[in-house]
Order: structure tokens, then C-alpha cells, then sequence
């Protein structure tokens, strides 16, 4: 049985969106704990392919190879590197994508993602191995100028220059390695919001983005998307944060509005393409009283979904 933790936000509602028929091809971008794959495989006989950069994701996903008799196939990377990853020539009937942590992440201390728990200051989605740079690596390396770029584009922090002094000071008694001591000193220098929303949940969530690079990747992810789905593959993504939920409504905007006049979501040149998606639904969907009950986490959950059209890719892959 499924626990809170491991249950896959807006399920109905993605497979209601993604309509699985049997002999489609689905790709579940962000696999996580493999929820909306194993849903897509039980909706229809229908073949699925999982991707995550997780390690631990994807030895969850090669135990659904061995369960799924040929119809799910999992593939470690990031999303927004589909296009390397997938079959070449590989077109899909729908894709799903659950941006942002899962929630066996956040409840790992030795990832380093929640200042819930004291661990490792990391913040890496995938593994260390990489070669990436860790939320360490950021918070002691990088000038207080460019720290208090990134807490206030990616958290929305609006004390974002108080938060980056406070880090280069303390640093230079000693190194911030920690999880708990990143929290505590935020906490110490920007007061408790009204909302009851914890102080270190903008800073931690803006180091977070920038270690991920998250916004370019959903962009990537976006735009390949469009090139990978056939006439009529169905996206459905799956947000929690207003800067993950922005990046898809501009995205889909632009690709499926047209003939409308130019808007700060669509520019006047997107008129000169031919629309590539059709929106399945104006508004975002979200969560009802009785799923967030079950899965407070729910809460700020927001889902889009289109339909591909016709006309062509209106850009370039990744370089």
C-alpha cells in the first residue's frame, strides 16, 4: 500500500489528461517512486519509459523493468536531456512531468534538501559523481553578490541581501556544511512570516534550484517535448512553486494562443508560428479538500496539459 510519501500528486487527474491507449508509448519524465508509471501501465497494455537522474530513482525503476514484462523501460539522466536518452526516431502518445523534490527526498536528512533535518548541506538531485557543485559548494564559494541573486530570483526572497551578508560573515569563522546551521542562521536574520511559513524555506529552496539548474531544465524538457510528442501526445505537467508553474503557463501560452495579439506571455512575434499545442483546460488544476487531507503536500500542487498539434517545432534542440 502506498504511503503519503509516495503518493503521486493529482493521479486521476494526469491520467484523465495523458487519456493512455493501449498500444501507446508514454514517457514519465520525473519517474520519482514510478506512481504515474505504474497507473499508466495498469490504465491499458501500453509501453512506458521512465527517466531520473536520482540514483535511488532508478534502481526503483530498473525493479519495475523486472515486474513489467517489456512494457516499462527505465533510463537514468535528467529530463531535459530526453532527446539523448530516448530511441532515436522515438515518438511518444503523451509524456507527464512532476517538477521539483519528491517527497522521499525532502524526508532524507543525508540528501541535504529540508531543514527539517540537519545533514550534508547538498541539495544534488542526482549523484554526487556528477561533478556538480553542492548547496555547500555555493553557500561558501560564491560572492555575496551573486548568493543574494540566487536567493531572491529563485526563493522570491525579498531579504535576500541580509540572508547573503549573514552567510559571507559567518563563513569566515567557519565553513557552512550543515543543513541546520544554514536554517538557523537565516532564521536568525529574517523574521517569521505571518503565514507561519518556516524562514529558511525560500533560501533553501532558491539553493536548491540553482544547484539543479530546475528552470533549464524544465525549459529543455519543455521544448522537447514538443518535438517528441506525436499529433495528438498529450503533456501533462504537474508544478509546486510559482516559478515552475510560471515557466509552463508562458511556455504553453506562447505555443498554443495565437492570433490573439501580442501579451507579456505572448510576444508579438510568437504570431508568426503556427500553434504546436492545443490547452486541454484554460486554468491549472489543483488538488481537492479530500487529496490534501490524505497528502498535505498536495497543497500547492498545480497541473497543465495540452495537446500537440500539427505544426511543426517552433525551436532548436539543446546543444
Amino acid at each position: 500500500m502506498n504511503t503519503p510519501a509516495h503518493i503521486p500528486v493529482l493521479l486521476n487527474e494526469v491520467l484523465t489528461a495523458l487519456a493512455p491507449r493501449a498500444g501507446g508509448r508514454y514517457l514519465d519524465g520525473t519517474f520519482g517512486h514510478g506512481g504515474y508509471s505504474r497507473a499508466l501501465l495498469a490504465a491499458c497494455d501500453c509501453a512506458v519509459l521512465g527517466i531520473d537522474r536520482d540514483p535511488q530513482a532508478v534502481a526503483v525503476g530498473h525493479q519495475l523493468e523486472q515486474e513489467s514484462a517489456g512494457r516499462f523501460t527505465m533510463l537514468a539522466g535528467r529530463f531535459g536531456d530526453m532527446e539523448r536518452l530516448l530511441p532515436a526516431s522515438a515518438k511518444l502518445d503523451g509524456m507527464t512531468l512532476d517538477l521539483g523534490l519528491s517527497s522521499p527526498q525532502i524526508d532524507q536528512a543525508e540528501r541535504g534538501f529540508s531543514f527539517r533535518f540537519d545533514g550534508p548541506l547538498d541539495m544534488r538531485m542526482g549523484s554526487a559523481t556528477e561533478g556538480s557543485p553542492s548547496a555547500a559548494d555555493l553557500v561558501n564559494g560564491l560572492p555575496e553578490g551573486a548568493l543574494a541573486g540566487i536567493i531572491y530570483r529563485y526563493g522570491e526572497e525579498r531579504f535576500a541581501r541580509r540572508v547573503a551578508r549573514a552567510i559571507v560573515a559567518a563563513r569566515q569563522e567557519a565553513a557552512i556544511t550543515r543543513t541546520g546551521e544554514l536554517a538557523d542562521l537565516v532564521r536568525a536574520n529574517v523574521h517569521r512570516a505571518k503565514d507561519g511559513i518556516d524562514p529558511a524555506t525560500r533560501t533553501f529552496q532558491a539553493l536548491r534550484i540553482a544547484v539543479n539548474d530546475e528552470l533549464g531544465e524544465i525549459e529543455h524538457g519543455l521544448a522537447a517535448a514538443e518535438r517528441l510528442l506525436a499529433l495528438g501526445g498529450r503533456l501533462a505537467v504537474v508544478s509546486f512553486h510559482s516559478l515552475e508553474d510560471r515557466a509552463v503557463k508562458r511556455f504553453l501560452a506562447q505555443r498554443s494562443r495565437q492570433g490573439q495579439g501580442g501579451s507579456r506571455h505572448l510576444p508579438s512575434a510568437a504570431l508568426d508560428h503556427a500553434p504546436s499545442f492545443r490547452l486541454l483546460f484554460r486554468k491549472p488544476q489543483v488538488p481537492g479538500a479530500e487529496e490534501i487531507r490524505i497528502n498535505p503536500r498536495a497543497g500547492s500542487a498545480r497541473l497543465r496539459a495540452a495537446e500537440r498539434t500539427d505544426a511543426e517545432a517552433w525551436q532548436e534542440g539543446r546543444q
